[in-house]
């Protein structure tokens, strides 16, 4: 098997970034035509998971007071950064000044108060009634 996969490796190549192939065909990685056969569910939960650990060490490595929260607050501060990107979610000045401390009505507030909540809709007053309440909706 190992002969294969780097024959076919050498190939088709290896890219990391989705691209159209030769016949213009939506593929990724080691030609996985996304078109057609798409990933499975266990490749979705596989990416979810590494995604959700990236988004996880990245609020822990720009906001020190993020570990100190109750884990529903850490979870809807994980699900809004997955959503926006942390770039995105460093946006978020009067949100992340009001997280840090523990101001909570005002930091759900500031989350309702934006364009991202207007997008987002019911996904924006579930996490912020959970970053007020410090419960799970």
């Amino acid at each position: 098997m190992g002969a294969l996969l780097d024959m076919l490796m050498r190939h088709e190549g290896v890219r990391l970034k989705p691209y159209e192939d030769t016949v213009g065909k939506l593929t990724i990685g080691v030609g996985r035509n996304l078109d057609d056969v798409g990933i499975t569910r266990d490749e979705a939960m596989y990416l979810l998971n590494n995604d959700v650990n990236r988004t996880i060490a990245g609020l822990r490595a720009a906001y020190p007071w993020f570990s100190e929260m109750s884990a529903p607050r850490q979870d809807a501060v994980v699900d809004m950064a997955f959503n926006l990107g942390l770039h995105g979610f460093a946006k978020f000045r009067q949100t992340i000044a009001s997280l840090e401390v523990q101001a909570w009505s005002d930091a759900a507030k500031e989350m309702l108060d934006s364009q991202w909540a207007t997008q987002v809709g019911a996904r924006a007053n579930e996490l912020a009634t959970m970053i007020e309440t410090g419960m799970y909706a």
